[in-house]
């Protein structure tokens, strides 16, 4: 039966511990073209605010960005206590917190970030709606995901057996955002990722949240591969 990103069993227990994350992340070093992350700074640069909320914020690596680059005050939440733990590690003030329950006072933040997370929330209407709480009047979420036809080239070879429908994508995203916020503005961002070798995207995929399973099935190749890459950033602006 195939799992969904946001069922709150899997998304606790893919995130109880750095491994799987660090696997998935450390093929992302192997890029070309802009970084869907620099485009979530500029974003939040342009918006020119002082107090930025993090949810899901991983191992903390954005939140650093936001401070050290940006000189914003950033607060960081995330459900796994391991993930917060390598957040303040990184000096970021962080707290385990679920974004369908944000332990904040309204009109708290100028900005949010959502990098790569909202497919994970289970209630996205409710987990949106307290986003908007908790922004100031006005207030801008910036928001990465991936379109459902990220990596092609790799996921294609599984056919059926690799389609996944995400309840929060590049296609589904703006319509969605905008129940919410009075105006929604998407940034597409392009470019590819290399594997080295048959090895290194066999690791990828057996790091994989919902398809770990198709890692036996991937036909050995000869080479590196490169697979284009397609993440969107939404800038949503909450009513005034």
């Amino acid at each position: 039966m195939t799992r969904r990103l946001n069922d709150p069993e899997l998304v606790r227990a893919e995130y109880a511990d750095e491994s799987r994350l660090a696997a998935r992340s450390a093929i992302w070093n192997r890029t070309s073209g802009p970084d869907a992350r620099d485009v979530a700074l500029e974003a939040l640069r342009a918006a020119a605010a002082q107090r930025v909320l993090e949810v899901g914020c991983g191992r903390g690596e954005l939140a650093a960005r936001i401070g050290a680059e940006l000189g914003m005050d950033v607060v960081a939440v995330d459900q796994s206590e391991r993930m917060v733990d390598l957040t303040r590690e990184l000096g970021v003030e962080a707290s385990v917190a679920d974004v369908e329950e944000l332990p904040f006072a309204s009109d708290s933040f100028d900005c949010a970030v959502a990098a790569w997370m909202l497919y994970h929330v289970a209630d996205l209407d409710r987990g949106l709606g307290e986003l908007v709480r908790v922004l100031r009047p006005g207030g801008t979420l910036v928001a990465i995901t991936n379109t459902e036809l990220n990596m092609p080239e790799l996921w294609a070879r599984f056919g059926e057996r690799a389609v996944r429908t995400h309840g929060f994508n590049a296609e589904n995203g703006e319509p969605i955002l905008s129940r919410h916020f009075s105006s929604v503005e998407r940034h597409g961002v392009r470019g590819t990722v290399t594997f080295p070798d048959w090895q290194a995207a066999r690791d990828y995929i057996g790091a994989s949240i919902t398809r770990r399973e198709l890692a036996v099935d991937l036909e050995p190749f000869e080479g590196p591969l490169v697979c284009s890459r397609h993440s969107v950033v939404f800038v949503s602006r909450a009513a005034a």
